[in-house]
């Protein structure tokens, strides 16, 4: 059986883009099981992140239920082919100014696939979720891909799970100082 080490996860970098205000965007890098901190000096907003990653656990009770759980994963954690894996950031504006445009890419790591409508994020402050298929060059929120069929003519359909490269949480226009974030992302591993 194939099994692979969660440790190799460590080294996926979680980025996070901010601006504020008109000034330079500021990049974070987030790795697994750490936190990270993006902040511009000028401004003095700050945003702290937390990476976690945990397994989809699922046991039957005594009556035949079934029970979903998830447990995180630390240090050099086993995972194996068909495991569910979910991703969540959290974190927060602990600043004194809101922060704009706050937006989180997530790749998809090597050797694991994007489970179709596994993304969320908080939509209640203006959030929302888009993907990419090119790699992080481009994102939208329904990607497609042309097919082309028998008969010569080609279809556009929506993009397959394991065309997806990145997941991209846009937290709205502005998280307001001292407020939080938070998303989360699945992944099956091949």
């Amino acid at each position: 059986m194939k099994h692979g080490s969660i440790a190799g996860l460590g080294a996926l970098a979680l980025i996070a883009s901010i601006s504020f205000s008109g000034q330079i965007p500021v990049v974070a890098n987030l790795f697994s099981g750490e936190s990270a901190i993006a902040q511009n000096s000028i401004e003095k907003g700050q945003v702290q992140l937390n990476l976690q990653v945990e397994k989809k656990v699922i046991k039957t009770t005594a009556n035949g239920e079934r029970k979903v759980s998830w447990e995180t994963l630390k240090g050099k954690a086993q995972v194996q082919p068909g495991d569910v894996l979910r991703y969540r950031v959290n974190g927060g504006n602990n600043g004194d100014k809101a922060v704009k445009n706050l937006a989180i890419n997530q790749p998809i790591p090597e050797g694991m696939e994007y489970v179709l409508k596994s993304a969320t994020v908080e939509q209640n402050k203006g959030a929302k979720i888009t993907y990419s298929i090119d790699g992080g060059k481009t994102f939208v929120e329904n990607p497609t891909v042309k097919v082309k069929l028998e008969n010569g003519e080609v279809e556009t359909r929506p993009a397959p799970a394991e065309a997806y490269t990145h997941a991209r949480w846009n937290f709205g226009e502005s998280v307001g100082a001292k407020s939080s974030v938070e998303g989360s992302v699945q992944v099956t591993v091949k």
